[in-house]
Order: C-alpha cells, then structure tokens, then sequence
C-alpha cells in the first residue's frame, strides 16, 4: 500500500459500518462526541446529584434586659439636686449612692417616712431618663447608725436563670409552629423561618409579666 494511500484511510475513530458493511464517514460532530465522550468507567460517568432546594432562612431576635448605667447615674445626680432645693428636705439626712461598678444603689434617710420621699424623687428621675423601674430590685429596709434607715437597691442587668427558664416555657406553651426558643446565659434567642411568628411572640410576651423590662433586638 502506498504511503498516500495509507494517509487517505479514515481514522478509525471516525469509521463505522452500515447494515451492508460500507464505510461511512461520521460527520464532525459525531466524531467529536465519541473522541470526547468521558470514560464510562471514569468519575464522570457518575450520575448527577438530585437537586437540592435551597433552605429555608431563619429569622431570630434575642430577648435581654437591663438598664442605661449611665443614665441611672444622670438621674441621680439629678436626685441629689432635687433634694437640695426641696423644703421637705431641708436639714434632713438624705442621702443615693451609686455604686456603678456592683450595680447597685444605696439610700439613707432618717426615717422610713423620709426614705420612702427619697425614693420617690429618685424613682421620677429615673424614669424621666428612660430607666426601666421593674429592673430596680429594692432590699428590705435597715437600721443604719444615729437612729436611721438605709436601703440597697440592685440594678437588673439580664435575665435571671429562673426568669429566663419561665419565659422559655411560656413561649413553649403557645405551641407556636416553627419557632425555637433557647436559653444563652443570661439572655433568649427565638428564632423562626417566619417573620410574622417572631412579632406575634413578641406581641405575646410584651402582655406578661416576669419581673422584669424585657427587651426585643439584635433581629435579623
């Protein structure tokens, strides 16, 4: 055979038979798919993974509470002014402390009539400036020196174990679809792939009382 002869052959791979044995040139097309078709033994003769819908996104807000340090300090200072100006105190022995690092308020007066005017000056202050009044958490009244009486009063900030555990349980108790609700320290996370679930909690919760001003953010 001569070397013009043997270069005019087809490829075998672009050769094939008809039922009468003739041979056919594959067109260009047919060519390329066979040449570039994967190996059925390879890893892309796997079959295509089914399709995966995308998740749901979940929405969630968290549950806290506390109060402003600094503005509990503005109102106090406040307090103190009020005191001095006012008649019913002049000459008495009326004194708020702040303890900004324990969180905690310290009032002497003379007598418990006179404690009970101090704390409500010191009440109105606060809540002038925003201060949450249930986080104020008074102690029971004591003797302090020459006769009079002194009281602590300890500022809430987040939610106490068993408070958290009751709120928990309540949001629990509405067997609301789809919404989670879990206890991280001293906060709650609920969370729900439905946004309107999430305000309905909230409108449900503002309604109850636990002890304490609770607070809606960080939503996303």
């Amino acid at each position: 055979m001569s070397a013009e002869t043997r270069l005019a052959r087809p490829s075998p791979r672009c050769v094939r038979r008809d039922a009468s044995g003739a041979a056919a040139r594959l067109s260009v097309l047919d060519a390329d798919d066979r040449v570039n078709r994967p190996d059925p033994g390879g890893l892309d003769s796997r079959p295509l993974p089914a399709y995966i819908p995308a998740m749901a996104k979940t929405h969630s807000f968290d549950i806290t509470t506390g109060v402003d340090l600094q503005e509990v300090d503005n109102a106090v200072n406040q307090a103190r002014k009020e005191i001095g100006q006012r008649y019913d105190f002049k000459g008495a022995h009326a004194v708020i402390d702040f303890d900004r690092g324990k969180g905690m308020l310290r009032l002497e007066a003379d007598d418990e009539f006179k404690m009970r005017a101090l704390y409500d000056v010191l009440q109105s202050r606060l809540v002038r400036r925003g201060v949450p009044i249930r986080n104020l958490k008074p102690g029971a009244l004591e003797p302090a020196a020459l006769g009079r009486v002194r009281r602590e009063i300890e500022l809430q900030q987040g939610i106490p174990s068993d408070t958290a555990k009751q709120i928990a349980r309540a949001i629990r108790d509405r067997k609301m679809k789809n919404v989670q609700v879990a206890i991280q320290g001293d906060q709650l996370r609920v969370s729900s792939p439905s946004r309107d679930a999430l305000q309905e909690v909230i409108a449900f919760l503002r309604e109850q009382d636990f002890g304490v001003e609770l607070q809606f953010g960080n939503y996303r």
